[in-house]
């Protein structure tokens, strides 16, 4: 059958799909020798074909039903990739709509070389072809452009992201500076207070040496005192620097935590019983091995207990070890000391803060060091108080610790 026996519309698409290769290259062709097409030069014969050969078939294809809603689906997805691609291949919105412009040229022409080899192909038939390429090459257009601006949005967006990032990483890392920077003036300070103090009870005590040799002993038995404060302040500057200081990886090991129960009592018990304290004990017997850094473990129990002291005038100090759920276990340290304020208690784990106790020796980092080697060790700090009654803190470690990769 020949082609002036069907549709004059399906015998041009059948053409068209026949001429598919050359139309392609001579597209092709006009693209390469555009002036205005300049991204187009660095491209290969595939990345420049790219999906125009699948949009040509499926221009055919309306071109056959005389209806674009018949392919709109398919056209939208081959156009919605051409434009992704032409974006990666850093093609401007001008340079797309100039390629895609050329198609419709190339397309249009090859309407006037069918026309005039066959007189069927009347102008009424040429209009109707010109409408539905026009209608199609305008919609991939669009298409293509939609998805440009959507690629080009998505990328200001990850920008976007990640610069707000970038600033909220900066002003973490300002907040930082100033922290450390106040921390650094707050440890002068704390230092320098208590080093003028540490100097006046010395001058104090030589002047008292100087002016009644009779109380040698009384002067000494003052220098003593506060030489032993100081070396507290001193003792617990250096543990804080040491705790922050410390990165390197954890150590964990398998031991028992009866062992270290009955060790933190024979450490602290004499101290606190030399305070007129109770010391009371109580181990739950259903506590066996844990897997965690065990001299950490103590430190943070020896703070405890040793702030407990500081702050108990009369009364008690307890200690107990006990199983808790979750595959946890718990270290509570009470005392029936001083206790904490309701305003005191958002800083009591701040460097530098000590109860208003004058009277009681250290920096005030106990507390923070705590703090520090909870991080560390994956222990969760509660803590109640009732100022004049006493204070309790109870901290829940994993029973067996997980090694941090790097």
């Amino acid at each position: 059958m020949t082609d002036s026996h069907v549709l004059p519309l399906t015998a041009f698409a059948t053409q068209l799909r026949l001429q598919q290769v050359d139309l392609t290259e001579r597209w092709m062709k006009a693209v390469f020798h555009d002036a205005e097409l300049t991204e187009s030069d660095r491209l290969t014969y595939e990345q420049l074909a790219d999906h125009i050969p699948n949009i040509l078939d499926e221009i055919c294809s309306v071109l056959e039903n005389q209806d674009l809603d018949h392919v709109e689906s398919a056209i939208e997805r081959d156009a919605r990739l051409h434009g992704k691609l032409r974006w990666k291949q850093g093609y401007r919105i001008d340079e797309l709509v100039r390629e895609l412009d050329l198609f419709r040229q190339m397309l249009t022409g090859a309407i006037v070389e069918f026309s005039e080899a066959r007189p069927y192909f009347t102008r009424r038939h040429e209009e109707r072809a010109r409408h539905f390429i026009d209608e199609a090459v305008s919609f991939v257009t669009l298409t293509s452009i939609r998805e440009v601006v959507n690629e080009r949005d998505r990328k200001i967006d990850d920008y976007t992201g990640r610069l707000e990032r970038a600033n909220h990483e900066l002003t973490l890392k300002q907040r930082l500076v100033g922290d450390l920077y106040e921390s650094r003036m707050q440890i002068t300070r704390s230092v320098v207070h208590d080093l003028r103090n540490f100097l006046n009870v010395f001058s104090m005590a030589l002047q008292l040496i100087s002016r009644a040799p009779s109380k040698v002993e009384t002067a000494l038995a003052l220098a003593n005192r506060q030489a032993a404060d100081m070396k507290t302040l001193v003792d617990e500057l250096v543990e804080y620097s040491v705790v922050l200081g410390d990165d390197s990886p954890l150590v964990l090991e398998t031991f028992a935590l009866r062992e270290l129960f009955d060790e933190l009592v024979i450490s602290c018990e004499s101290a606190i019983e030399a305070k007129g304290l109770r010391l009371l004990t109580a181990f739950d017997g259903a506590l066996d091995v844990v897997v965690s850094n065990r001299l950490k473990l103590k430190q943070v129990a020896l703070n405890l207990l040793t702030n407990a002291a500081k702050y108990t005038k009369a009364g008690q100090v307890e200690l107990s070890m006990t199983a808790a759920e979750d595959d946890r276990w718990r270290l509570r340290v009470s005392d029936t000391g001083v206790g904490i304020g309701a305003s005191d208690r958002e800083r009591v784990f701040k460097e530098f803060e000590r109860a208003a106790d004058d009277d009681v020796p250290g920096a005030g980092l106990g507390l923070a060091i705590v703090k520090e080697l909870c991080r560390v060790l994956e222990g969760e700090i509660r803590f109640d108080s009732q100022e004049g009654e006493g204070t309790i803190f109870e901290i829940s470690f994993p029973m067996r610790l997980q090694a941090v990769d790097g």
